[in-house]
């Protein structure tokens, strides 16, 4: 399996991963609430966190899109800021990375 086929198949993994999980999400959002005043604070926690695992599957699933699309122009793996490769060692663990590691850590450290 080339590289690129690697990449492939690792992101329509991670991609449907999290469209099951979305979907689980959105299953559990259309449960009825409890009449119970305590139980219903606990599933108020509960529907706050659902939320931002959702944004964040959301996100993720974005990232993963451009990255597809990346990899259709053959411009996988290349840092969207300096242009330089991106290690390999961060594609396996990001396969959706835009950023080089340097480039990402002056991101967040700005």
């Amino acid at each position: 399996m080339s590289d690129t086929a690697h990449y492939r198949q690792a992101l329509l993994n991670k991609r449907r991963e999290l469209i099951d999980r979305v979907a689980a999400i959105a299953d559990d959002s259309q449960l009825p609430a409890s009449a119970d005043s305590e139980e219903q604070a606990v599933e108020l926690e509960n529907e706050e966190v659902l939320t931002a695992l959702d944004e964040e599957a959301r996100q993720i699933l974005t990232l993963i899109d451009q990255a597809l699309q990346r990899l259709e122009h053959d411009e996988y793996g290349l840092c969207l800021a300096c242009g330089k490769p991106i290690a390999v060692a961060r594609l396996e663990v990001l396969p959706y990375a835009e950023l080089c590691i340097d480039c990402a850590e002056q991101q967040e450290s700005a």
